[in-house]
């Protein structure tokens, strides 16, 4: 699975907490940069959007909202903490896999 991730400027462990998931990172914008606030790319391909709030205003958040509806991509919006991600990733239905060659891979 790949995901496609908006805000935090440095992730510190969320890729191990998505490595967890299966989930390998595709692309991740800080979201500061005027040009990925108005207008989200690169959704196109990609299983899902993750959307840090705390570094995040209102309108990024809907414009990347919309363009995952618009693709039909999952989207998962929370702080830019472990835990808050676990939870939403869990609340969505993802699945841990202990044993998923990806995770194996990565570790």
């Amino acid at each position: 699975m790949q995901a496609y991730i908006v805000g935090a400027d440095q992730l510190g462990n969320i890729p191990d907490v998505l490595a967890d998931y299966g989930i390998q990172i595709g692309h991740h914008i800080t979201g500061r940069n005027p040009s990925h606030q108005r207008k989200p790319s690169g959704i196109k391909g990609m299983d899902i959007v993750i959307l840090f709030t705390d570094f995040l205003g209102h309108n990024v958040m809907r414009n990347y909202r919309q363009a995952a509806q618009a693709e039909k991509v999952r989207f998962v919006a929370c702080r830019r903490s472990t835990c808050a991600l676990t939870q939403s990733l869990d609340k969505i239905g993802a699945e841990k896999c202990a044993d998923c060659p990806e995770r194996l891979r990565t570790h």
